[in-house]
């Protein structure tokens, strides 16, 4: 199946919203460990006896927190770059853009709007309710999404 250079921007641009949208997560997770290790050699210095062992134990549960936010980015970083902008199929898969009756998507990660010119794409997880239903699909398929047919119009 021919792509058009068009359809292949479209893609790029599409991706690149996504990596940058998931390396903003990434920067102010990476802020907040460092600030909080920081707060925690802070509390290291005090010698409060109770009050300092209940600050050291809040902050390493937010260092936890962090922790798992950070492992998250990186799953989800692993997904984004499984994508190849210029692979297209027939049916809907990871790395999809797909037009449809309801709305426009993107088959990648979970990242909500993205704005391309008067153009409005959703970032969607194939593991999301409505990924799921796509995932499969071809040109003309419907699918019942809380109630509504959807119809698929278009794969990139």
């Amino acid at each position: 199946m021919k792509v058009s250079k068009i359809d292949i921007k479209i893609k790029q641009e599409l991706y690149n919203k996504c990596r940058d949208t998931l390396l903003s997560r990434l920067d102010l997770v990476k802020a907040t460990i460092k600030q909080l290790q920081e707060s925690l050699y802070a509390e290291t210095k005090s010698t409060a006896g109770d009050k300092h062992e209940t600050g050291r134990a809040m902050v390493q549960l937010e260092r936890e927190k962090a922790g798992q936010q950070l492992a998250e980015i990186q799953k989800t970083s692993a997904i984004l770059s499984k994508i190849n902008i210029e692979k297209t199929s027939r049916v809907i898969v990871l790395g999809s853009v797909v037009y449809t009756s309801k709305a426009n998507y993107f088959i990648a990660i979970s990242v909500g709007e993205l704005r391309l010119a008067k153009d409005v794409f959703y970032a969607i997880s194939i593991h999301s309710p409505i990924g799921q239903l796509l995932l499969g699909k071809t040109v003309n398929d419907i699918i019942v999404f809380r109630g509504e047919n959807i119809q698929v119009h278009k794969i990139i």
